[in-house]
């Protein structure tokens, strides 16, 4: 009996080799075939894939070869997250006041950022705009306030690196809703939209209708947008130049309210005048006619508090780091990968420059075994064009996490392509996939896949990088 069942043994080893290795032999003439294409002619491709379970190599090309990821680069964001700030991290903004007389005046409002990526996002019911205002002049009326000198948005701690744009990213995307900067105080994830008519003509002029929040309706813009075709979708781009918002391409012929997004510079003022009307309507009122500024005097550390007797009436706290990783994914926000990798280094060191948080993040893989040239990177959310990582650091990453507590709530942010668990990347001729996948005979695969430098159009190559990974199902 014995002797059978070794007999039996050994056989389900060979069969699971032999299929092991149909897997590898498949993938090798799918990878074989998509080079071969036209589309690929003068591209570069990696695709690595492992057996989750076991970490054996199931198939490699150019694993080595640093590639620009795109936005697949928000797996290593991730993870490093997830390992140094933890699944729980909530970001602050704290609400205070200066003085205090007897009448129920206060000297100024103090809103104090720390570096929030989801303050006044819609994507979330606490964070939503007039959650805040309710929040905010909730704590202030608890507080005795009746009126108030201005209100002053600022930041408490050693303030995030002026350098608010990472290396290398362009022109044509930092004007861009995707492009938006990662600042102490953010609000409403940096951003605006306009509302745009077209003419009905091919060629033709388009006109700015309004802007959300009205606010921007001040903003300084210079329009060369024009009508394209029918159902050629937004194509339009918002560039910032010399306090400017030029915007450039075309949106299709004939619409009447057609939306693009673009990129705030700075968005206190915004928060500033909707506060303001807020306060009012809660018959909190000011006695000053002083704009609202950010008084650098509130940045000096180590003064700031005692130093302006600022008194904190209430504390917003962000969505746990779990639930921002969750749209960071899902819906590919660059802002939130910038504002973490500036929070490693603020937690870290105590500045929250872009610079540092890369190093740590590279530190911190080299540490777990990784080359650090392996990650070449220079933001935390892909869109640089400069940045180089492999598809076996990539690997790397996601066999780590499976390995982690916190494991699912990172699975259950990436999308789901192809019938696929895996993060998508995507710039200027770069298209990236990496994640995860169970096999119907339950085998589990992890996997990352970029392709650089390919020619035509992005769509075009979908279904061929579908049609190597289908092989994995």
């Amino acid at each position: 009996m014995k002797k059978v069942f070794l007999l039996v043994a050994g056989c389900g080893i060979l069969v699971g080799s032999s299929f092991a290795q149909s897997v590898s032999q498949k993938l090798q003439k799918a990878f074989q075939q998509f080079e071969s294409d036209s589309q690929l002619r003068h591209a570069i491709s990696s695709l690595y894939v492992i057996d989750a379970k076991t970490g054996d190599v199931v198939f490699e090309r150019n694993a080595q070869v640093g590639l620009a990821p795109a936005s697949t680069q928000k797996i290593i964001t991730s993870v490093t997250a997830f390992e140094l700030l933890g699944k729980e991290y909530r970001y602050k903004t704290e609400l205070g006041y200066t003085g205090r007389n007897d009448d129920g005046t206060s000297g100024d409002l103090i809103v104090a950022g720390y570096g929030d990526p989801t303050l006044g996002s819609s994507r979330y019911t606490s964070t939503v705009d007039s959650a805040i205002y309710k929040e905010f002049c909730t704590a202030i009326k608890k507080a005795g306030i009746k009126k108030y000198g201005t209100i002053r948005i600022t930041s408490l701690m050693e303030d995030f690196s002026p350098k608010s744009i990472p290396d290398g990213w362009i022109w044509q995307d930092i004007g861009n809703y995707y492009g938006a900067s990662a600042l102490t105080f953010n609000w409403k994830e940096n951003q605006f939209d306009l509302i745009l008519k077209s003419e009905d003509r091919l060629g033709g002029g388009v006109q700015i209708i309004n802007t959300v929040p009205s606010y921007f309706n001040k903003a300084s813009f210079v329009n060369y947008l024009s009508s394209g075709e029918k159902g050629s979708g937004d194509n339009a781009y918002v560039y910032l130049k010399d306090g400017h918002y030029m915007l450039a391409g075309t949106i299709p012929r004939g619409e009447n309210n057609f939306r693009i997004s673009a990129a705030a510079q700075d968005t206190r003022n915004v928060f500033d005048s909707e506060f303001k009307a807020e306060l009012l309507r809660s018959q909190i009122r000011s006695e000053s006619n002083v704009e609202s500024i950010d008084n650098k005097e509130y940045l000096r550390e180590p003064v700031t508090k005692t130093a302006v007797k600022f008194n904190n009436i209430y504390t917003h706290h962000s969505p746990s780091l779990d639930s921002i990783i969750y749209w960071f994914n899902k819906k590919s926000i660059n802002l939130y990968g910038e504002a973490l990798v500036k929070t490693f280094a603020y937690e870290k060191t105590g500045f929250g420059s872009t610079d540092t948080g890369v190093a740590i993040v590279k530190k911190f893989w080299n540490q777990k075994g990784l080359d650090e040239d392996e990650l070449n990177i220079y933001d935390g959310s892909g869109l640089s064009p400069l940045n180089r990582v492999t598809t076996h650091a990539q690997v790397e990453i996601l066999k780590y996490a499976k390995t982690k507590d916190w494991f699912l709530s990172f699975y259950d942010a990436l999308p789901e392509y192809n019938g696929m668990k895996m993060k998508s990347g995507t710039i200027s001729d770069v298209k990236g996939f990496c994640g995860y996948h169970t096999a119907k005979d339950g085998k589990e695969y992890i996997f990352s896949f970029l392709v650089n430098n390919y020619s035509s159009r992005a769509s075009q190559l979908l279904s061929k990088m579908y049609k190597v990974l289908d092989v994995l199902k």
